[in-house]
């Protein structure tokens, strides 16, 4: 029964990519893509990522800029340029190149995009640069020591890395000529042009993303934050709605003079203190504690979230009613690995044709 049952999904997934085709057909991805071949494979037989080896990914067709996008290259404070910030760690390295794959295959103006890769490994930025050739980006070493005494325990292991914490800091790490950037989870793709995302109105505020204001927002603080009339009072004023943090639109010019880094990490030691817990979830309360009520709302296409399922047994979900510019594989599940496993949920099949990962040569292949 179990094959029938994997049939049926696979059967699933198929006719789901009928019934979304015209859909994600409206958004037609850049004009300029010249090839639909992929060149090779690269492979990087040595050591990397703190003991990865043999980690191997076709390199990317080239995707041009059409011809009314002008010339956007060369320089990370060209103000044509969009912004995006990444993470780039071994165990979301598929993810990472997947959702970077993502993004130029459907922008209009690929060339004009300018990534910000956030990294505890320097090395993994060569990978990048040999998949993504013509790829404008720059890498940033982010210090786990940085946040390490600020993380506490949370659901899943994958959200108490560091790295995980990076977003906190990229008004920091980003050149002072980068006054907005767009920051992306590496469990996503884009079926849609980037460029729509980056021209959103923040109407003044420093956050923009999706708001959800039916989720009950209560259950991200412990007893001990709504029992002390202080933390309570902190939403005093305010109609705070849940966001994901996974796809946010971010005012740095603004983030700086504010000095939102600090206000985050105050949070954070909070929640360390010998007290007690003020909230679950790692580095999404405090985002909620500073920004929630301040938000600018972005319509929810841009944050399909929750395709991996729960934050435990990663169950498989189905799409949120609407249409669909951004799929976020955020829980447990991701694609890849259930892919890898042999056991996928039907709508992973929107997630594979931007993999480019491939299995690494053999030790007798890599000597001819």
């Amino acid at each position: 029964m179990l094959w029938a049952a994997r049939l049926s999904g696979f059967f699933s997934a198929a006719m789901l990519m009928v019934v979304l085709s015209p859909s994600l057909q409206s958004f037609p991805p850049a004009e300029a893509i010249r090839s639909s071949q992929f060149d090779s494979h690269v492979r990087f037989p040595g050591q990397i990522a703190g003991g990865a080896r043999g980690l191997a990914f076709r390199r990317a067709p080239a995707f041009r800029n059409a011809a009314d996008c002008g010339n956007a290259t060369g320089n990370v404070c060209n103000p044509s340029l969009v912004h995006i910030a990444i993470t780039l760690d071994e165990e979301y390295l598929r993810g990472s190149v997947a959702a970077v794959h993502s993004v130029v295959q459907h922008a209009m103006c690929p060339e004009s995009v300018f990534f910000h890769f956030l990294v505890s490994d320097p090395a993994l930025g060569d990978l990048v640069r040999a998949v993504f050739p013509q790829l404008q980006f720059k890498v940033y070493y982010f210090d786990p020591d940085r946040v390490r005494g600020l993380i506490s325990t949370s659901v899943r292991q994958a959200l108490e890395q560091p790295l995980n914490y990076a977003r906190n800091y990229l008004a920091d790490l980003l050149e002072p000529c980068v006054r907005r950037v767009i920051y992306l989870d590496s469990d996503l793709v884009l079926v849609d042009d980037v460029a729509k995302l980056w021209r959103t109105d923040l109407g003044g505020h420093t956050v923009g993303a999706p708001e959800y204001c039916h989720a009950n927002f209560t259950k991200y603080f412990t007893d001990r934050f709504w029992s002390d009339k202080q933390f309570a009072g902190t939403f005093e004023g305010r109609r705070p709605c849940y966001f994901n943090t996974g796809v946010m639109v971010l005012d740095l010019a603004r983030w700086r003079r504010t000095g939102y880094t600090r206000r985050i990490e105050r949070w954070m030691e909070i929640q360390k203190s010998p007290a007690g817990r003020i909230y679950e979830l790692g580095s999404l309360p405090p985002f909620l504690l500073v920004f929630a009520g301040h938000v600018a709302p972005i319509e929810h296409r841009w944050n399909q979230h929750g395709l991996g399922g729960d934050n435990v047994f990663g169950s498989c979900r189905d799409l949120h009613p609407g249409p669909v510019s951004l799929l976020h594989w955020s829980g447990s599940g991701k694609p890849w690995a259930r892919l890898g496993a042999g056991r996928p949920c039907p709508l992973d099949a929107l997630w594979a044709p931007f993999d480019l990962y491939g299995p690494a040569a053999s030790a007798a292949e890599g000597s001819r």
